[in-house]
C-alpha cells in the first residue's frame, strides 16, 4: 500500500530523530494526523523558533535566550568553581539537584577518533580561554560521562590544564583538576541520573 507523500515525509523525518525507530515514526506520524489544526499550528511555531530564539552563549556555550546566560550573569554564583559537562542537558541535572552553585562550560560533545570527532569538533578551546589568568577559576571539575569518550575527553582536558600549570608556576596561579567520584555508573549518562547520585558524585571528587 502506498502512503501519502506529506505522511511519508513525516515519517522520514521522525526516523532521522535519534531513537525513533520506523514504527514509532510511523505512530507519531499517524498520531500528528489526528490532532486539531491549531495543535500542528503551534507545534509547527515551536520548531521553528527552535532555533530562531535561542543562542549559545558565549561564556559557557550553554542553550539560552539571552547571551550572557542566566547562569553567567548570576553574580550569587561561585565564579571560582567550573563544572565541564558534555551536553547542556547535563548542566540541567545539575541544576535539577540544587547542590551545585559555582558555573558551568557545555562542550557540546566529547573527543571520539572513531568517529572522527577531535577537540576542534568541540567546545574544548574555548574552556581553556576562559582559564586565562584574570578567570579567577580555582578549580575545574570534569564531569564528562564515565565512558571512553567521557574518559579521553577528561584525560586531554587534565593534561592541556596541568601543562598551563606548569607555565604559570612563576605567577602562582594553579588551577585545580577534579573528577567526579563515585556514585555514577560506568557507561552511564549524566543526564539520567538523579539527584542524590549526582551529589554524592559532586561531593566525592578526587583530583585527576
Amino acid at each position: 500500500m502506498r502512503i501519502a507523500k506529506p505522511l511519508a515525509s513525516l515519517i522520514e523525518s521522525f526516523e532521522s530523530l535519534p531513537g525513533i525507530g520506523p514504527k514509532s515514526a510511523q505512530r507519531l506520524a499517524y498520531y500528528l494526523l489526528h490532532v486539531p489544526q491549531t495543535y500542528l499550528d503551534d507545534f509547527s511555531e515551536n520548531l521553528v523558533r527552535l532555533k530562531k530564539d535561542t543562542v549559545l552563549c558565549k561564556v559557557c556555550k550553554n542553550v539560552s535566550e539571552t547571551d550572557p546566560c542566566p547562569i553567567c550573569e548570576d553574580s550569587g554564583r561561585d565564579m571560582s568553581v567550573l563544572l565541564v559537562v558534555e551536553q547542556p542537558l547535563d548542566l540541567i541535572a545539575f541544576e535539577r539537584s540544587g547542590k551545585f552553585r559555582g558555573v558551568y562550560h557545555v562542550l557540546h560533545g566529547a573527543i571520539n577518533p572513531l568517529d572522527n570527532i577531535g577537540p576542534d569538533e568541540i567546545f574544548v578551546d574555548d574552556l581553556f580561554k576562559r582559564l586565562g589568568e584574570k578567570s579567577g577559576i580555582e578549580e575545574v571539575i570534569v564531569a564528562t560521562n564515565p565512558t571512553m569518550e567521557g574518559e579521553a575527553t577528561a584525560m586531554y582536558i587534565n593534561k592541556k590544564i596541568t601543562e598551563s600549570n606548569k607555565k604559570n608556576r612563576i605567577t602562582g596561579k594553579a588551577v585545580k583538576v577534579t573528577r567526579l567520584g563515585m556514585g555514577i555508573p560506568t557507561g552511564a549518562d549524566l543526564e539520567y541520573a538523579d539527584d542524590t547520585t549526582l551529589t554524592q558524585a559532586l561531593e566525592g571528587r578526587r583530583e585527576l
